[in-house]
């Protein structure tokens, strides 16, 4: 029997509170495409998904729960594709997003697999950084992303050979070049990015056109959704990812989970 704690969520991430928004942050976009561009871009991500489903046997995907990774979770479930879905539960999530992924189990009937770092490559970071030593250098922010979140994800994927992610090019100057296949060189199996040519509104059309969960935090100015201590929300006039380690003056925002 699911909760009523849980079903007050479900309803509130379902049903969100527009009013909530507060103009001066980021807000979810919008302006729609015209209907004809919906349904193509829509037939064209079942075709992807089931293009890779039928070219390799054991494809995984790390959902982050944000809102690229709801629509290709919604989209998977739709095509009956054969992928198996975990999280990167870092151990410094937002408890919005743990709950969030309760809340696409309970939505789509399926599992989602939870994969935790090795305590001793936490306590090893920690013994050199600091619980929060991310915060004082460049080094040491890749050394805490590595110890939760790559190393973490190298397990994961051990013995698949392809993963999908839900990275656009549209979300940083680091990702402009994505391709919808491309080579994980540094794990040696392919990796697709079905949305590589989406936008932002053809993102937010598919999860209000299919009635798809939202991660609350998206109603609270955050485009981009990663551990809670190195995440804030952004103003309008920023950046997608701006957020993301925002003490960091870089153009690189990323974490190291996508390397060539």
């Amino acid at each position: 029997m699911i909760p009523d704690s849980m079903n007050v969520i479900v309803n509130r991430v379902m049903k969100p509170d527009m009013s909530s928004y507060s103009p001066a942050l980021w807000q979810i976009p919008l302006s729609r495409p015209l209907s004809e561009k919906v349904e193509q871009l829509h037939q064209s991500l079942f075709d992807r998904l089931s293009l890779v489903s039928g070219q390799h046997q054991v494809i995984r995907f790390a959902s982050s729960m944000a809102a690229e990774d709801m629509v290709l979770i919604d989209a998977m479930v739709k095509v009956s594709a054969p992928i198996e879905i975990f999280t990167l539960d870092t151990g410094r999530l937002h408890q919005e997003t743990l709950d969030m992924v309760g809340i696409a189990e309970q939505h789509y009937g399926l599992s989602i697999k939870r994969v935790q770092p090795e305590p001793r490559d936490i306590e090893g970071f920690i013994s050199v950084h600091g619980l929060n030593g991310f915060y004082d250098s460049e080094e040491a922010k890749k050394a805490c992303c590595r110890a939760r979140k790559v190393l973490p994800l190298d397990q994961a994927l051990s013995g698949s050979d392809a993963w999908i992610t839900g990275q656009r090019q549209e979300q940083a100057v680091t990702r402009v070049a994505l391709q919808f296949a491309e080579l994980d060189n540094a794990r040696d199996i392919a990796k697709y990015n079905p949305l590589f040519d989406w936008l932002a509104a053809d993102v937010w059309t598919y999860l209000e056109h299919h009635s798809v969960p939202i991660h609350p935090l998206h109603l609270q100015g955050y485009p981009s959704i990663g551990c809670e201590p190195c995440t804030r929300a952004i103003r309008a006039d920023e950046e997608t990812r701006a957020g993301r380690w925002w003490w960091l003056q870089q153009a690189n925002k990323e974490c190291g989970l996508h390397v060539k």
